[in-house]
């Protein structure tokens, strides 16, 4: 089998004519054997000079072609005698053993059920006997993979067992219980996408709630998830639960959703919905949050009331006016009254000590006073973007508070004129350990800082920084609220 020249004699003894071996058997498989047909697709696989993804997807349709070529005694038997020769290929026998799976797979869809494929599954059955008793060595996701394309069920197993000469030890449900067994391996290495897809395969529902929180113990949650859909109604609220249980709100809602079991779960649906609502406003994405309400009142009624806590008074009064939302015009007038009334005015503040920083002299005399302070307030500004789908604005300004000076950082304009100096004193003040930094939903803050000034090192970290909001849960009014506590 070894390629090389071939010098070719003729009749007259002459040898000038010069071939090399070629894979010919690929277009005739009528005298070819599964290992030469192996043995050649192997040495293709090995010579090739496409990259892997490409490479693989040539060969496949090769052996397509190739099943199609009369293999005997047919196309699916040639191909499962093939799987079962593939572990003495070595490191060959997965990628391979992918190839001609796939391969039949596309062949099946075309071709009809035959005599052809009915034997195939015979052999499949016996296959996997020989691998569960490890005398065949195969992936696991190679088994799984067999018995689907081949169709094997229990009672094709259980009639492969009856062939074996071990009737005297037979019972009636041998193969259900070898099967379970050798899931229960798979479970024991953690292998639990394959464990679910084989129970699935099988139609093994003994394995209840227990098998399903040990998964989300393990961090399979999409094992998880398409046990539970096998399982059905009763399975998937329960994997609702253990999502809840998690904080795992987005996986929560979205099996809710998938699986109209918004009657069962309306407080959790109704949380997680909001969950995602607040996700949107804090990236500023209004219209694609109003969207997802979906025109639902209560839902609405929440966005606004975000835009109010953010600030957004043109999205309060735009979404009250579109969905009719009344009560929050009443709301509005008693929050500017109890502002008016309770809180501290703008023109009490001492503006001398509320400095505008946009040069470096500013920056370095800003700099060197929150040094001293033991805490400050940080805040950040930017002109928000409805537009959907467009580049979000850069942060504009960025305040820092002591409790007696604040400074005004106009960090377009220092980016602009001295960017390395505006790193080093950032970096000094936001990555110091010394000072306590507060923020309210600062989180926000960050990711637009860090998309704002990519360049920037200090937005890559903070040091000592609490959000109070964190810490005061059950004040209401978003920032307004927690002045008022304090």
């Amino acid at each position: 089998m070894e390629e090389g020249v071939v010098e070719l004699h003729d009749d007259n003894g002459k040898n000038d004519r010069k071939l090399t071996i070629s894979a010919h058997t690929f277009s005739d498989l009528t005298y070819t054997s599964p290992v030469v047909f192996l043995y050649l697709l192997k040495e293709c696989y090995a010579h090739g000079t496409c990259k892997a993804t490409n490479k693989f997807r040539i060969l496949q349709q090769k052996v397509y072609n190739a099943l199609e070529n009369s293999p005997q005694p047919g196309p699916a038997t040639f191909a499962v005698w093939c799987l079962y020769v593939l572990p003495i290929f070595g490191l060959y026998c997965e990628g391979l053993s992918h190839l001609i799976i796939s391969a039949l797979r596309r062949f099946l869809n075309r071709a009809p059920t035959s005599e052809d494929t009915s034997k195939a599954k015979v052999i499949a059955a016996q296959l996997f006997l020989d691998i569960v008793g490890g005398l065949v060595d195969h992936d696991e996701r190679i088994v799984l993979k067999i018995l689907e394309v081949f169709d094997v069920k229990l009672t094709d197993i259980d009639e492969a067992l009856c062939h074996l000469k071990v009737q005297d030890d037979y019972k009636s449900d041998r193969a259900k219980t070898l099967v379970e067994e050798y899931i229960f391996k798979l479970t024991d290495s953690q292998s639990y996408m394959t464990a679910a897809s084989l129970l699935e395969h099988f139609s093994i529902r003994q394995s209840g709630q227990p098998f399903l929180v040990k998964m989300m113990q393990n961090k399979q949650s999409r094992a998880a998830e398409k046990w539970a859909t096998f399982m059905g109604k009763s399975m998937l609220c329960a994997l609702v639960r253990e999502y809840v249980d998690q904080n795992m709100l987005k996986q929560a809602y979205e099996t809710i959703k998938k699986n109209n079991l918004k009657q069962e779960f309306p407080d959790v649906y109704h949380n997680c919905k909001e969950s995602l609502l607040k996700n949107l406003a804090e990236k500023a994405l209004w219209d694609l949050a109003e969207a997802k309400t979906h025109g639902d009142k209560q839902l609405l009624e929440y966005l606004v009331s975000l835009a109010m806590e953010a600030g957004y008074l043109e999205k309060v009064d735009e979404l009250c006016e579109r969905y009719s939302l009344e009560g929050f015009l009443n709301v509005k007038e008693s929050e500017a009254s109890v502002l008016e009334s309770k809180y501290l005015r703008l023109d009490e503040l001492a503006f001398e000590n509320i400095i505008w920083v946009d040069e470096v002299d500013g920056l370095c005399a800003a700099t060197s006073h929150i040094e001293e302070c033991k805490v400050v307030g940080l805040d950040c500004e930017w002109k928000p973007n409805y537009v959907k789908g467009s580049k979000p604005n850069k942060v504009s300004i960025m305040q820092i508070a002591s409790d007696k000076m604040v400074f005004i950082f106009d960090l377009i304009k220092l980016f602009e004129d001295v960017p390395e100096i505006l790193d080093n004193c950032l970096t000094r003040i936001l990555q110091s350990p010394r000072i306590l930094k507060l923020g309210y939903n600062f989180q926000c803050d960050m990711r637009q800082l860090a998309h704002s000034y990519g360049e920037l090192k200090c937005f890559n970290n903070y040091e000592k920084l609490l959000d109070v909001q964190n810490v005061f849960k059950e004040a209401r009014g978003g920032l307004s609220g927690l002045a008022e506590v304090f």
